[in-house]
């Protein structure tokens, strides 16, 4: 089957680059033929486009994704890659990149441990880099043909650098935090189905003696018009009420498109 993806309406302030990861996104099913699976796209964009001799445009830009999960037995081992970048002729308009490696232990029973490790950065925002360690306990709440529900709950160890937007200094920062996510996966009619993840991070700051709370979440809509059309709908929101330097505390991003299969 091909699935061709019209683009209606596309919306976006760099929410995609928040600083939680949505792991539940790239997650992929285990075929029961298989114990390895891979995934990975690809793209380039590059031109020359201008009204006025004297004023050109000059884009590049480049996205690469990759996603791949090994089955070796009773656990699982995840990795995910993700860069982009965008610039416009001299200037540097996005760059963003992350890799993560996640082990799951014991990933077909009810209760699970995973343990983690992700390295990003975000040249746009300022950050540069983040590394991040930690672990999580996962309890499969709800399981059914019309639901899924997954809690987790962890803690993680967190290290960035930021580039302050004013003064250009390297903000270096330190410490544990609470990781927890709930991800639902619902079919609301046989041509409606809508999964959300949401993820909640919270870690006490020696430095300024309070809280720094993040969340982030995504929220999808999928309506199903025919045999061969959907129509897709997608919200993501990050915000940060402490952000290490001034930088904008809340980044969201909708996207809108239609799919025709054939």
């Amino acid at each position: 089957m091909k699935r061709i993806t019209f683009l209606l309406l596309f919306f976006t302030f760099t929410a995609s680059q928040a600083q939680i990861l949505n792991i539940e996104r790239y997650r992929l099913e285990k075929d029961t033929t298989k114990n390895f699976m891979f995934k990975a796209t690809a793209g380039l964009n590059v031109f020359n486009r201008s009204a006025a001799s004297d004023a050109p445009v000059n884009l590049f830009g480049y996205k690469w994704d990759v996603n791949a999960v090994y089955f070796p037995g009773k656990h699982s081992f995840i990795f995910v890659s993700n860069f982009d970048y965008l610039r416009i002729n001299e200037n540097d308009f996005l760059n963003f990149g992350l890799i993560h490696g996640r082990v799951v232990f014991n990933r077909e029973k009810i209760t699970n441990i995973e343990t983690f490790a992700q390295y990003s950065f975000d040249n746009f925002r300022g950050l540069e880099p983040r590394w991040v360690m930690g672990g999580t306990l996962r309890y499969q709440a709800v399981k059914s043909d019309r639901m899924t529900l997954i809690l987790g709950m962890g803690a993680i160890y967190e290290h960035e650098t930021w580039i302050h937007p004013f003064t250009e200094e390297d903000v270096q920062i330190d410490f544990f935090k609470s990781s927890n996510y709930v991800s639902l996966r619902m079919t609301i009619s046989p041509n409606v189905d809508i999964n959300t993840v949401t993820y909640y991070q919270v870690g006490y700051d020696q430095g300024i003696e309070a809280f720094r709370n993040r969340i982030n979440s995504t929220i999808n809509l999928n309506t199903k018009i025919t045999d061969r059309f959907s129509f897709n709908n997608t919200f993501e929101f990050a915000y940060e009420d402490r952000p290490i330097v001034p930088i904008t505390p809340f980044i969201f991003a909708f996207r809108m498109g239609i799919s025709l299969d054939f």
